[in-house]
């Protein structure tokens, strides 16, 4: 087995278990970054919808309890408010969603479907978690999810929501008095949900891997040529040399040239070795003749 063979067979195992480290590292850290900017993108669509929900309570609603009427006005209603928003928001991005689903809903546009209903039985169930996200797949792609529990926090809430008797006639038109009632004082009667499509970043993120990976192994082969060319000038070229010299002079040719003294690594103290060894037979040789003759 040559030195070139066991140097490359170790090259080989280095750059091997070397690449694998860096997929599995690399992979993990890109679809983690993937992750995390999809997550930001869920957090900055719910704080998009609370802020609408507080701009409604705080602004809208004081200017539209002026106005005179009969007519249940859908636009006092913060829920409805944040989803007419997000909802003008999905005709640029139609991926994006965001909803308000409960339970019991007055208006049933806002009934939780399957899924939903998991996320609003887990905060019912954990009482204290206050965010909750979650990967789940669809015939579109993946979606990043992101809940968060709507409680029941406020009395004046139950006014509307609590015994229909005392609901506003106007509402009760509108919706009718079948649901949206029955709510109790902090309780968990839904979730304000996000989903945020993960397939671009995940495709942005596969292609970033792909693209390091290539860079990688071309560096590892540029490495590797560089080696084996060092291998071969520095260190077999020159074996080579010593072990040809070494055979012609054990078949007798004492004319074989002395190797080049320069250089201060360890070949070259061979080869200085060698010539001294060189010098040393040659006397010796010619020593013998003499005596012969």
């Amino acid at each position: 087995m040559s030195i070139r063979f066991k140097f490359n067979l170790a090259m080989f195992l280095v750059f091997a278990l070397g690449f694998a480290g860096a997929t599995f590292l690399i992979e993990d850290v890109l679809l983690q970054n993937a992750k995390d900017e999809v997550a930001l993108k869920a957090r900055i669509m719910m704080e998009a919808a609370r802020s609408m929900r507080s701009y409604t309570v705080e602004e809208i609603r004081p200017l539209l309890r002026q106005i005179k009427t009969d007519e249940f006005l859908s636009q006092t209603v913060p829920a409805y408010a944040a989803t007419a928003n997000m909802n003008r928001l999905r005709n640029a991005y139609p991926d994006y969603s965001y909803k308000e689903a409960a339970l019991n809903p007055t208006n049933p546009e806002h009934k939780a479907n399957a899924w939903e209903e998991d996320i609003i039985q887990y905060f019912r169930n954990y009482q204290d978690v206050k965010e909750y996200t979650g990967v789940r797949s669809t015939p579109t792609g993946q979606y990043m999810f992101l809940g968060r529990p709507f409680k029941i926090t406020k009395q004046g809430c139950l006014a509307c929501h609590g015994n229909p008797e005392m609901a506003p006639p106007s509402m009760l038109k509108k919706y009718g008095r079948n649901n949206g009632f029955g709510w109790k004082h902090n309780e968990i009667i839904g979730a304000q949900i996000v989903n945020v499509p993960m397939t671009i970043p995940i495709e942005r993120a596969d292609r970033t891997f792909y693209t390091f990976m290539i860079i990688l192994g071309g560096v590892f082969l540029v490495i590797w040529l560089v080696m084996n060319l060092l291998l071969h000038l520095i260190i077999i070229k020159r074996i080579n040399l010593i072990a040809e010299k070494s055979s012609e002079i054990s078949q007798g040719d004492m004319t074989v040239a002395e190797f080049d003294k320069s250089g201060k690594d360890e070949l070259s103290s061979l080869g200085h070795s060698f010539n001294l060894m060189y010098r040393s037979l040659s006397s010796a040789v010619k020593l013998l003749d003499k005596s012969q003759v």
